[in-house]
């Protein structure tokens, strides 16, 4: 039934991205694949930029059958308006005073108080009994610029997924407030975004407590030589290959999807984990976060080295201190699994042995090669500034001197 259709979520096209997308951006996956299968959950979630709303739906309606009016009937009627009237019609709307003692951003319009208020927004209209559907048509819709530095696109990722989690331990939580209102498949499909910054722990525990136990000479996997090595291979060669394969199924090229797989290691270590920090902190009242607002338009210089292809590395935020750390954390595991394997007399005892962890810390340091280059070869302003150098590594060797003393 085409009129209970509350929103048409659309897909925005970013025409200033490079062939190799440097920062993850992703969205001809999200167009073809997430999205497509929203639809098939009971209906994509509301986004924000690239929407068509129902004024019934947006203005707190719930849905029943005197919802069904007949559009050629509405769009035939005339209304005759003096511009006297329009006038003053205007300056009302412009004024915002029209939502006072209302229920504008409560029950009517886009909810306050979430830095994600397009999700619960979307979550409360279907919890009405609305539809929503994805539309992706051949002409491209709506047209926006992707974040040319990294920073931008770390905070605005932190603030996305402050605002999902904020809403995962709220009322609004698919799980509670949608329920027996909107199906379970799609109370989970929104579990999935909810969830991104708790995500972050799962993430640095693999990606420092492995490397922390190669350097005290615990194994954490099994042998090689063993069997039970075969579901933790398994997993981790079936999960890439197949999310390669959906990346240049979509369009992508092999250097996007690896430009994919290193902002989600990035956004995992720095964004959400700080999202998750600002949230608890807040819950506990010992933090009022802020809402930050991400630069639009980049500097000349900033967007130069975009279109080369290059990361920028450029500020003094704490987020690059915890990125390189990290980095520089697991380029001395590699140099000790290096040593190990050169100056141990069984070679094949410590491959054995410590094999998986081994390419898993060699597997990070590829991952975090951009950040090397930051720090040891690049003299341009898009480089590690000093300070974010001298911090990681000292850092990075105490970590290192504590688990190699202990």
């Amino acid at each position: 039934n085409g009129h209970q259709i509350a929103y048409v979520q659309y897909p925005q096209h970013f025409n200033n991205l490079t062939k190799n997308d440097i920062y993850g951006n992703s969205f001809r996956v999200a167009r073809k694949l997430e999205f497509p299968g929203l639809d098939a959950n009971g209906g994509p979630c509301y986004i924000g930029t690239g929407c068509f709303h129902r004024r019934d739906a947006l203005c707190g309606k719930k849905y029943d059958k005197t919802c069904k009016l007949g559009w050629k009937r509405l769009n035939r009627r005339e209304v005759e308006e003096n511009a006297t009237v329009l006038e003053e019609t205007c300056k009302v709307l412009a004024s915002c005073s029209f939502e006072q003692n209302t229920q504008w951003g409560n029950e009517m319009g886009l909810k306050y108080g979430c830095p994600a208020e397009d999700i619960i927004t979307g979550l409360s209209i279907q919890c009405r009994g609305w539809k929503s559907i994805y539309l992706n048509p051949e002409r491209e819709s709506f047209l926006g610029i992707a974040p040319t530095s990294l920073l931008t696109m770390l905070v605005q990722h932190k603030r996305w997924a402050e605002g999902h989690f904020q809403i995962f331990l709220s009322r609004y939580c698919s799980l509670l407030y949608g329920h027996n209102r909107i199906p379970l498949k799609l109370q989970l499909a929104y579990c999935a975004g909810n969830l991104w910054a708790a995500n972050s722990l799962p993430t640095l525990y693999y990606v420092v407590v492995p490397c922390f136990c190669l350097l005290k000479d615990i194994p954490l996997f099994p042998k090689v030589s063993s069997p039970w090595v075969l579901p933790f291979a398994y997993v981790a060669i079936a999960h890439r290959a197949y999310s390669l394969g959906e990346f240049l199924w979509c369009g992508g090229t092999f250097q996007a999807w690896c430009n994919d797989q290193r902002m989600w290691l990035f956004k995992r270590t720095t964004s959400y984990f700080f999202a998750l920090c600002d949230t608890i902190l807040k819950l506990l009242g010992y933090s009022n976060p802020t809402f930050v607002i991400t630069a639009k338009v980049a500097d000349e210089d900033v967007l130069r080295r975009y279109e080369q292809e290059l990361m920028e590395f450029g500020d003094s935020s704490p987020m690059f201190v915890v990125l390189a750390s990290l980095a520089m954390l697991n380029l001395f595991s590699s140099f000790g699994a290096i040593k190990k394997l050169v100056f141990n007399a069984d070679h094949s005892e410590v491959s054995d042995r410590f094999g998986l962890q081994i390419l898993l810390c060699f597997l990070l340091v590829a991952l975090n090669w951009p950040v090397y280059n930051a720090v040891f070869f690049r003299k341009d302003n898009g480089g590690m500034p000093a300070p974010v150098i001298y911090k990681s590594i000292t850092f990075a060797l105490l970590v290192s001197t504590v688990a190699m003393s202990t």
